[in-house]
């Protein structure tokens, strides 16, 4: 799960459910999500995506059927997003049932066989949310860094863990006063004589605001990369000897994500054209005197955990619980796109810029990423994601499938 952003608080009303907010997991679930907004779905047949011949969907397949293990073992009622027709078709566990089950029939690594699945099960809708169908896609990758498990003069950043303080609000699961409405995201913040106060800003926090709690996990030598974990929600950090630390999304402060890019883009350090991570990696590189107050102008913090021993070649875990795969995995707003729904892509490639279409699936959640025509394509680990999840969101096009309740008929699709 990525860094999300919250909205204000309720009051008085929020401190009656401080207590059971602060027992919650860290993983955070899929749970209430308010689905506001239009419609913006139009139904279409499969021969009107893009390119959709020319995918390999038996690799979307594996991926799906992993996710499928988590939504099967969900409650039926558990909400998992969408608005209008995706909530009502697919905005609960239970709509994704016969699908799942018939999904682990398929013969793996048989295209022609899960193209022929996708066309039974489900039905694609392409997504025009307001009249618009044009999305922005953007992207995310795993940073890798040099670190250490005690601080040292060389290793002096820290990965901090969640805040026994940190209390998360989840304003669905209460009624608001009379003649207000909840907002819709969760809500983060701290007791303060028994007030609910917002959280430490990213400044405060760099400043020491939570040393004395002695929360590190992983010291870095870089600040910038610590600052990329926090954006991205979770890392590798590489050891003296060898060894590997997985780190992920455990919380986050609550406060608004603001890009730096445009931020160094608006006080003219880099151009409006060059809002981009190798731009923004070189001139802090190049101003190090500069570049805490740069961080800092984003107030919003992440904390993190340690995810485990998980393979190397493994992905790290997303929000719906399954591990990420490289360029089919997809970072949605649950607003509007439940989690766990396979999206059909039609875009450009970061770097070569041809045509890159593919079926994806929804399963992860980001602080970049709100509105039905916004997604993050998560390209995996090294220096070639890196690369490509650096580049700036280009145009594209989202097509959501919806599950049927029984298959097609072969040939009618």
């Amino acid at each position: 799960m990525r860094p999300r952003r919250a909205a204000g608080a309720l009051g008085l009303l929020l401190a009656l459910a401080v207590s059971l907010a602060a027992c919650a997991s860290l993983r955070e679930p899929p749970g209430p999500h308010a689905a506001t907004g239009p419609e913006g779905l139009r139904a279409v047949s499969f021969a009107a995506l893009p390119g959709w011949n020319e995918d390999h969907p038996a690799r979307s397949l594996a991926a799906f059927v992993r996710g499928c293990g988590e939504l099967l073992y969900l409650p039926p009622d558990q909400a998992l997003g969408g608005a209008g027709p995706a909530a009502t078709l697919g905005g609960k566990a239970g709509d994704w049932t016969a699908a799942c089950l018939a999904a682990r029939a398929v013969r793996p690594a048989d295209d022609a066989a899960a193209r022929a699945y996708f066309a039974a099960w489900f039905q694609p809708y392409e997504v025009e949310a307001g009249g618009a169908g044009r999305a922005e896609i953007g992207g995310y990758y795993e940073p890798e860094a040099a670190g250490a498990l005690t601080e040292s003069a060389a290793f002096r950043v820290p990965l901090l863990a969640r805040p026994r303080d940190l209390v998360r609000v989840d304003p669905a699961a209460m009624a608001p006063p009379a003649g207000a409405s909840a907002p819709a995201r969760p809500i983060f913040g701290r007791l303060d004589h028994g007030r609910l106060v917002p959280y430490y800003t990213r400044a405060e926090i760099d400043a020491g605001a939570l040393r004395a709690d002695h929360l590190a996990i992983a010291w870095l030598a870089d600040p910038l990369a610590a600052y990329l974990m926090q954006v991205e929600g979770f890392g590798r950090v590489r050891l003296a000897d060898g060894q590997m630390l997985r780190v992920g999304f455990a919380g986050q402060n609550g406060r608004p994500y603001v890009p730096i890019g445009k931020v160094m883009a608006a006080r003219g350090m880099i151009g409006a054209d060059a809002v981009d991570l190798a731009h923004i990696r070189a001139w802090l590189a190049a101003h190090p005197a500069l570049a805490q107050g740069v961080l800092d102008a984003n107030p919003n913090y992440v904390f993190f955990r340690l995810l485990g021993n998980i393979p190397p070649r493994q992905g790290a875990p997303g929000a719906l619980g399954v591990p990420l795969t490289p360029r089919r995995s997809l970072a949605v707003d649950r607003a509007f796109i439940p989690l766990g729904a396979p999206v059909f892509l039609a875009t450009t490639d970061p770097l070569s810029g041809r045509p890159w279409r593919r079926m994806m699936l929804a399963q992860d959640l980001s602080g970049s990423v709100r509105g039905a025509l916004r997604a993050d394509v998560y390209f995996g680990w090294g220096r070639a994601a890196s690369r490509a999840a650096g580049r700036p969101p280009r145009a594209g096009r989202l097509y959501l499938l919806l599950p049927r309740q029984s298959p097609r008929p072969a040939g009618t699709g």
